[in-house]
Formats: C-alpha cells, structure tokens, sequence
C-alpha cells in the first residue's frame, strides 16, 4: 500500500540461539566480522567497499539472483525454516478445514509439476472464454470487478483503507493501475535499453497468448492491443515521483460525482461486482489516468479489450501454471528486467506462495518456534531509547521553530508502536483450499482478502492490524496510524546480536529504529500529524526551511552515476534517504546515551564509534547485477545499497571523525555542503 515506508531488507528469520541468550549471557563482542571487511581500500576512499568487500568477494551472485547481499544469504536460511513448517503438514493427514489441511494441501499443489504440466492452460480456459464471450461493452466493468476479486489487476485498482485526510475511517479509494510493467517510463522512454525491453515486453505477450491456444496471427494482433491501450494509460499515469506527494494523489469527492465525472465507467457495477455497499464518499488518487480509461472504455473496440483483459488474466496466472508458462513469464520479468539467469527452485516458489497467501497462519507457527518474550523485550527498550533520542534531535534544530517542535514531539510521543507479532491474528476459516488446481486456490485466497479488505467500507480503522507478517524481515512506518512496526524476524544478525555490545546493535537495528521514526517526519510522513491526518500542521516559513535543506539530499544523489551515463533519482529516493540520515544520526546519538556512564573501549582494533559505522554498513552488503540496477534506478523509491553507504556517511560527522576522513579524502564533503536536518 502507498501509505507504507519500508527499509529495503530482506533476510533470514530470528535464530533460535539469539532468542535464548540471555541478559547474563551477553559476550560483548564487537558484532564485526573481520573477513567481511577490505582494509586494502581506504575508508574515506569508499567505505562501501572498505565495510563489506570481502563479503561481496566471498559471495559473488548466483544464476539465481539478480541482487545478492549479506540478508539475502540469510533469507535462503528463513525459507528453509518456513518449509520445514509448512513442510510438516504436507506429509501428514490434516483434519479438513483445518490450518494444517490448509498450508499442506497448497503447498502439495504447488509442488504437483506432474498435474501442473498435465493441466495446462486448463486452470484458466473458462475464465479466459467467459471475457472471449463479452459481447457488450456494458460487460466490461464488471468483468473488472470479476478479475479484481480473482487478484487480476486491469485498467485501474481499487482498495479500502483511512481516509488521508479522516484516518479514523476506512474509505473506498481508487487508484492508478493498468500497465503491468509498473512505471509509465517503460513504455515512453526512448533509450536503447527500455526500447529493448519494450521489443521483449512484445515477445512475451505474443507468447504467452500462443501457450493459452491462439494462432500466431492472433497473438500478434492480441499484442498490439495490449500494448496500445497499456501505453495509452501510461501516458496519463502518474510517474513514482509524483506518487509520492500525498497531496496530489488525494482528490475526495461523493459518489455522485464519481458517476458525473467518469461517466463511462458503470461505477454500480463495479462496486455491485465487488460486493460494495454504502459508498458515500470516497478518494480518486489520480484523476488523469482515470479519466483516459473512462475514455478507452467508451470508445476503444470491444476485441481490444477482450485482448487486454484475456492478457492480464494470463499473465497474473503464468506462474501458477505449467512449466512453459512458468518459463515464459520468468524469461520475461526475470531475466530482461531484472538480469536473473535462473528462476528459483520449485520449492521456495511453492513456501513463498503459501507464505502469502495464508501469512498469519505461518506466522503463528514461526512466532512459537522462532520468536522470545525477551527479545521482544529487548526491542522495545531499544525503540523507547530511540525514540528519546529522536526528541532531543528535534529539539537540537534551529531551522524548526518552537511551536513546531512541540507538535512534532506530540506526535513522536502519539508514535503506535508494534514488535513481534499481532496480539489478535486473522481469521482464516472462510477460506477454503482444495485440490482442484493451484491456479483456482490462489484465486480463492484472493477473494478471501479481497473480501475482507472490501468489508471495512465506511467502518473505524483498526489500528492494531498489522500491514506485515512476523515471519518479514523487514519493518515500516504508516503515517495514517503514525505507526512503527518491527517484525519478529528483523530481530536477528546483521541486525540484531544479542552477543555484540550497543556500538553494533544501535549501528544496526538501532539505525533501521531510527529510520522508521524518521519516516514520521520526512519529505511524506511530516505531511501527516499525530493522528495520521494529512495536514500542514508546520508554522510558517518551517516547511520552506525544511525543503531547502532537503533540496540539498535531492540534489546530492541527482549526481550520482550508479551506470556510465545513468543517475540515480534524489526527488524518488528522497524519503529513504532522508530516513537514512535521521536513522543514522538518532542511533547514534541514543548509542552515545546508553554508554556515556560506560564508555566502550577498542574491540577487534576497531574503535566503539567505528564499530557502528561498520556495523550499519554491513547491512548493505551485496552484489547487484546491472539490469536490476536500472530497474531499481527507475522504479525503486531506496538507493541502491552501496549509496544507502557512501552516499549516506558523508553527511554524518561523526563518521568523520570515527574514521578520521579528511579534506583529502575522495569522500570528503565540505560542511556546508552536506545535508544537515535531524
């Protein structure tokens, strides 16, 4: 969802030794592996390389992978936690409808190539001849509906959550949607290279038409009409920059208006298809690209969009599908966008699918065998220094004026916020798995969501609902809760040891603590106030100062070059960046407070201050190939990892003086030209 802010991470769950160490048991150590580092490289020279290269060295990429860091070699080791559960199930006999027949049977299905390859296109053929059958253009709007609910996004999406503007209500919202390559550039952009994918874009389309049974002159003629009513819509789509301005993307209106406005979409229809009732008012995102679709619908020959709506139900179902649709699918979306040569086992396919599709029922199970009631506890020790922390940061800065300060410290103190796990978990009862076909199982548990989701129409927000699973590792703050929420898996190496001493843990979780904090009051999150309203609630002349100084982060990663001749994106990348820099400068400063009574001596020849500069670096370790590094470059609102550490650490003092860089340093950045806000 829009509303959320995540730090880019992904890796293994909490080890069961971090769970049961205790208080007493602390070894103190430095938390730093030295054969991670290159100390060939100076640190003022590039600290990315000087912090993590004998781990990129050790760990060049695999086929596998297009982006390959230190958490991603500790994901593989949560996936295979996650199969042993769920693989526990699936060789055992379950009661019916219970959580066991549940995750067993779908993950046996998942696992079927023998029945996945004998059925084919089969799974889809009726849904794919009931759009075939469309003979009214007044059938079009609800076969939207119909596909929504099956997960099959089309020429805009719909969703319920809070009103940005009245967070206490949940309220029906639409959105921008229709172009399954994501970002508008993709179809507009006229280099050698996003030509080229657009050139393979039109292969998989035609091919994937030709696996579902049509003949070459069909699927060629089907192309083109996908790609002329997918390019239509990009024209009119909001790029990821302008996604980002809350207030831009927020335009409420009441049904009656909605229905005047986009007079051509059957709006009874659409919401009669998703089982909507008492939709008063509600939020149009983004206008444009709305008003081209109420457009197409009106005037675009009906075969086009039968193309267009047959293509995306293909295309959503390719990977829950035979073996040549699998491939096809991955030799699109994994290989020419992203840079991966092979797609991943069968087997971790199959556990990420279970995974999303009944989360909090794993979640339980991972909770109870992965997760402590001290760790737990440690965590929220941990957000309570930051948080106090944070404060005294706010309180430090002279562009923000004393009113302003106050409000921010209401809000900072209003901060909900959540670790571990839910204290109630959803209920999966309604939803059904059966051994019908994988394909029409990932379409129940779809509607099951979407369902639910739907449901909450026009009734409070549920503040206590969790937007991740335990078992994510991986954290976010919402500014329509003005929420920080930390998942039990986050808490475990590189980012948590329960053995290392607060120079590492601040360094590493306490900057992904303070990041998320940050987020309250970055370029996105300050727009909101403690209650999750959208509102200026800056006195005069603070926002100006605000973004001036932001200006100065824009234009610092505008000039960084990730490729010969490409950039990287300041205005995208901003929020990140910006929770990057807070992160960095609250951790430490709540690091500098939790032992200023013990100061920590030399550990490993490494300083305390080094040591949390190293230990934050080290959360960004990896290898990236270049096709992801586009794909991320233009689509990805965080730098990539090695700027979330060169491009961040020049902005920090006390990096500086940890490390004793210099004006005669490649990294050096003069004061007064470095960015200075939290």
């Amino acid at each position: 969802m829009k509303t959320k802010h995540y730090v880019a991470v992904a890796a293994m769950a909490f080890a069961a030794m971090t769970g049961c160490t205790s208080q007493k048991e602390v070894k103190n150590t430095s938390g730093i592996d030295l054969a991670n580092l290159d100390t060939t490289v100076a640190a003022g020279t590039d600290f990315f390389r000087y912090a993590c290269g004998g781990w990129n060295d050790s760990h060049p990429l695999t086929a596998e992978y297009s982006r390959y860091g230190s958490f991603d070699m500790l994901a593989e080791t949560n996936q295979k936690q996650l199969r042993e559960l769920i693989e526990s199930f699936a060789s055992q006999t379950n009661e019916p409808g219970s959580q066991g027949q549940k995750i067993g049977d779908l993950y046996t299905l998942a696992m079927d190539s023998v029945k996945l390859n004998s059925d084919g296109v089969a799974p889809i053929k009726a849904q794919l001849d009931k759009i075939a059958a469309i003979s009214d253009r007044k059938q079009i709007v609800p076969m939207i509906a119909e596909m929504a609910y099956d997960g099959i996004g089309t020429y805009f999406s719909s969703y319920v959550y809070a009103d940005p503007k009245n967070s206490a209500l949940n309220i029906f919202q639409i959105s921008q949607g229709g172009i399954n390559l994501g970002e508008k550039e993709y179809y507009l952009d006229t280099d050698s290279v996003t030509a080229n994918i657009r050139e393979q874009y039109k292969l998989y389309i035609t091919k994937l038409f030709k696996l579902a049974g049509f003949t070459d002159a069909e699927a060629e003629q089907k192309m083109n009409d996908v790609l002329e009513i997918e390019t239509t819509i990009a024209k009119a789509s909001f790029s990821a920059v302008q996604r980002r301005d809350p207030e831009a993307n927020y335009h409420k209106m009441t049904y009656a208006d909605l229905k005047k406005q986009f007079s051509g979409i059957d709006w009874d229809a659409y919401l009669k298809g998703l089982g909507v009732q008492g939709v008063e008012e509600l939020n149009v995102e983004q206008i444009e690209p709305l008003q081209t679709v109420d457009k197409l619908i009106s005037t675009l020959p009906l075969e086009k969009h039968i193309s267009y709506l047959q293509y995306n139900l293909i295309d959503a179902a390719a990977s829950c599908l035979s073996d040549d649709f699998v491939a096809a699918r991955f030799d699109f979306y994994g290989k020419v966008l992203s840079g991966r040569q092979v797609n991943q086992p069968r087997w971790k396919r199959a556990v990420n699918a279970v995974n999303g599709m009944l989360g909090e029922v794993v979640g339980q199970m991972y909770v109870e065998k992965y997760f402590s009631a001290a760790a737990k506890e440690r965590m929220v020790n941990l957000v309570k220094n930051l948080q106090t922390a944070l404060g005294e940061r706010i309180q430090a800065q002279e562009w923000m004026s004393d009113s302003t300060k106050a409000v921010a410290a209401e809000k900072l103190a209003a901060f909900h916020v959540k670790v571990g796990y839910p204290d109630k978990w959803k209920d999966y009862s309604s939803l059904e798995i059966k051994k019908d076909s994988y394909w029409a199982n990932v379409c129940r548990a779809s509607e099951w969501a979407v369902r639910d989701m739907y449901s909450r129409v026009g009734k409070p927000v549920d503040k206590d609902e969790w937007l991740m699973t335990p078992q994510t590792v991986n954290a976010y703050y919402n500014p329509s809760t003005n929420e920080i929420c930390f998942p039990a898996a986050i808490l475990q190496y590189p980012f948590f040891d329960m053995n290392a001493d607060d120079a590492f843990n601040y360094g590493a979780i306490g900057v992904v603590i303070g990041h998320e904090m940050t987020h309250g009051f970055d370029d996105q999150g300050r727009q909101f106030d403690k209650n999750g309203n959208l509102c200026d609630w800056w006195a005069a002349g603070d926002a100006e100062r605000f973004n001036e100084r932001a200006q100065v982060m824009v234009d610092f990663f505008n000039n960084i070059e990730v490729l010969p001749g490409l950039k990287a994106n300041g205005q995208l990348t901003l929020g990140e960046n910006l929770a990057d820099h807070g992160g960095l400068n609250v951790a430490y400063l709540a690091y500098r407070n939790a032992t200023k009574d013990a100061p920590l001596g030399v550990v490993d020849g490494f300083t305390a201050d080094q040591r949390f500069f190293l230990a934050y670096a080290a959360l960004w370790a990896g290898n990236i190939r270049e096709e992801a590094i586009r794909q991320y470059t233009k689509s990805d609102p965080h730098s990539l990892g090695e700027w979330r550490v060169n491009g961040a650490l020049p902005h920090i003092q006390a990096w500086y003086d940890a490390f004793g860089i210099t004006d005669k340093d490649p990294m050096y950045i003069a004061p007064e030209k470095r960015v200075n806000i939290w």
